[in-house]
């Protein structure tokens, strides 16, 4: 699975994600640092097949395919079982992916009836195939997509049934507190002062850091404090997989020595607190040197407990629907539409800037919404017949029904507006908010959740505004996300994304955060590939959504809804003629 990471310099400071070079098992990519979201479990199933065989039923196999997102080429990701003469096979071999929220994950699945025991499918009847988003599996209602397949000219293919569920290991914490015992002592005036460093193993053989505890001052039996750590991160998900555990004597230079190590795995963890938890701890540069080595002192296990966590596809399985409204500028500082140097100018052969973040953001939201249908608005601009400005205008000239059909339906509205209203100013965003806010406003039991895209070229004209706006929509259902285009300096953005410094408005700071706010020009790929700046701004505006929309669910104490109960669809017997 492809990676894509803000370039490199660009990252904002005061975010945690994560630590570093915490890499996803699977298609490793060099891009890549981030740990998935979570791992899903895609089981598939096919209903009315066609039949290729005279005298039996098809044998039918499914095969996977991801697309990268660069070159968009196909790649195998994985096969399921052959099922044996069955138009209506439920394949029991399952897929198991990453999946992220901010991404596109593009899907495609081949069906073939098995004539021969050769691995190469051309030599297998062709049964038909069917194309989606891993989004799309996930955004159906309880992560149930039920679809045609296509492929065959003038023939019906039959129906494929996806369901995915996510790994119940992706939300565990657990909770581990650690002592030691008889640890070599390594300061000359006093004892050692020990910390622990917990590292996961990668495919590789390699080891990657995932926590360290604090130091314990002037001690050879320390007790560490407790600490939560999530099962993704100590082992992503694999309970055999190794752990090692070094133990070191903290020094202020920032010369810590190294006392020891142990390994343990996740499995051997869960025991808990029993002699299979005391670990020697092993300095090998001693153990070579003396013969009389026993060990640097023994490290225990004195308790262990899972915590499983909610997450944000528990309340997508239970029905939550994520509305997604645009907002965009057009102001005239975007320059005259019909000049190339504008930023709204509408280039017959590729998409503005504007166009991008649009499509960029609002093709992978889209999969969460289930009509489709997305208010768009813009701001700045005077309207027709009388030339009056407005700050909060339907793009598709219908102020009672403000709502387009798809990403697609946005971008028609948003040319059709480009021809008919004179772009002027100033550039307000408190009306927009405002205006999703009141929505937001209205529904608070937590089936929906707003996210707010405004496209902006520049410096705001109702800063006090917009951030009281803002103050108050951060006790609402709502996320707010600002990309900048064109080549304005954005300082007042940066304050309104309270990364670094919470916003506030009147002494009262906001309850969480919830904008985001990104310089588009931050993700052009210097080739001039499109696709791939598309791809880098969806992912590092959405990266966030996830946690703010779990951030407001757990305030408000909301649970996930129950997801549907599967629904089997019948077996359709087709009659044949004899």
């Amino acid at each position: 699975m492809f990676r894509l990471e803000k370039p490199a310099g660009q990252q904002k400071p005061g975010r945690s994600g994560g630590f570093p070079n915490m890499a996803s098992v699977g298609d490793f990519n060099v891009l890549s640092s981030s740990i998935p979201a979570t791992k899903v479990e895609l089981s598939v199933s096919c209903r009315n097949l066609l039949d290729r065989d005279t005298f039996s039923k098809s044998d039918p196999i499914c095969v996977l395919y991801t697309q990268a997102i660069g070159n968009k080429e196909w790649r195998e990701f994985g096969r399921t079982e052959v099922i044996d003469n069955t138009l209506n096979p439920d394949f029991v071999r399952k897929f198991i992916m990453d999946y992220f929220f901010e991404e596109r994950e593009n899907l495609r699945f081949d069906f073939y009836d098995v004539d021969s025991k050769s691995p190469n499918l051309s030599k297998h009847d062709f049964l038909g195939q069917m194309f989606c988003t891993l989004g799309e599996i996930v955004g159906s209602q309880g992560s149930r997509l039920e679809k045609s397949i296509v492929g065959i000219p003038g023939k019906k293919c039959g129906t494929v049934i996806v369901t995915a569920e996510e790994l119940g290991c992706c939300r565990d914490s657990v909770l581990m507190q650690f002592c030691a015992n008889k640890l070599d002592k390594k300061d000359f005036f006093g004892k050692s002062d020990p910390f622990l460093v917990f590292h996961r193993s990668n495919e590789d053989g390699s080891f990657t850091i995932c926590h360290k505890t604090e130091v314990v001052k002037n001690t050879l039996n320390p007790v560490w404090q407790a600490f939560k750590i999530s099962v993704r991160a100590l082992c992503n998900g694999d309970y055999d997989r190794t752990i090692k555990v070094e133990v070191y004597d903290w020094d202020r230079d920032g010369s810590h020595d190294f006392i020891g190590e142990f390994t343990t795995s996740y499995r051997e963890l869960s025991r808990g607190q029993s002699q299979f938890n005391v670990y020697e701890v092993i300095n090998p540069k001693k153990k070579g040197k003396k013969k009389k080595y026993v060990n640097s002192g023994t490290v225990t296990l004195l308790s262990f407990l899972i915590e499983t966590e909610v997450s944000f596809l528990d309340y997508i399985k239970g029905g939550t629907q994520i509305n997604f409204t645009v907002a965009i500028d057009f102001t005239a500082s975007n320059g005259n539409p019909s000049q190339p140097t504008s930023l709204h100018y509408m280039n017959p052969y590729q998409l503005n800037a504007y166009g991008m973040a649009l499509k960029a953001v609002g093709e992978i939201i889209q999969d969460y919404d289930s009509d489709k249908m997305f208010p768009a608005l813009g701001f700045g601009a005077r309207l027709p017949p009388d030339g009056r400005v407005s700050h909060e205008f339907a793009l598709n000239g219908n102020p009672q029904n403000p709502y387009c059909h798809g990403i697609d339906g946005v971008m028609e509205a948003y040319y059709r507006s480009l021809k008919s209203v004179q772009l002027y100013g100033p550039t307000n965003f408190a009306p927009v908010i405002n205006h999703v806010a009141r929505y937001a406003a209205s529904v608070k039991d937590g089936s929906q959740y707003f996210v707010l895209l405004i496209v902006t070229d520049g410096v705001i004209s109702d800063m006090a505004q917009t951030k009281e706006s803002i103050v108050n929509a951060s006790k609402l259902p709502m996320s707010i996300i600002i990309v900048g285009v064109g080549p304005a300096e954005f300082d007042a953005m940066e304050e309104l994304d309270g990364d670094v410094v919470r916003i506030s408005s009147r002494g009262k700071f906001a309850e969480r955060d919830i904008v985001q706010f990104v310089p588009f020009r931050d993700y052009i790929d210097r080739s001039g590939n499109h696709v791939l700046s598309m791809a880098r701004l969806a992912k590092d505006v959405l990266a966030e959504i996830p946690e703010q929309f779990l951030s407001y669910m757990r305030v408000r104490g909301i649970k996930p809804l129950p997801a549907p109960p599967p629904y089997t669809p019948p077996i359709h017997v087709l009659q044949t003629q004899i």
